[in-house]
């Protein structure tokens, strides 16, 4: 199995086989994940003190916050794949 790397921001790359979910971090229960994994030191800030637009969980139990959104990741994800397949904009459930 070869792993599979997505820049984040700011020169930082995860291993993408290792995510199990990508959220955003204006959820007040988002919020509380980031504060206990901070508590616990599995918090990884990849931000460079800007504001967290991605929160990562990996299945390590680690949670990295990233400078940017959660949908830039998955286009450069499929990019890198050389698909063009991910559809930004809002459900229709959200709507």
């Amino acid at each position: 199995m070869s792993t599979e790397l997505v820049h984040i921001g700011f020169e930082n790359i995860i291993a993408v086989n290792r995510v199990v979910a990508m959220l955003s971090p204006i959820q007040q229960p988002t919020k509380r994940l980031i504060q206990e994994a901070r508590n616990k030191g599995v918090l990884i800030d990849a931000t460079h003190a800007r504001k967290a637009k991605a929160v990562v969980i990996m299945d390590t139990g680690h949670i990295v916050l990233a400078a940017i959104s959660a949908e830039t990741i998955a286009k450069r994800l499929d990019t890198s794949r050389g698909i063009d397949s991910f559809k930004s904009g809002i459900d229709e459930e959200e709507k």
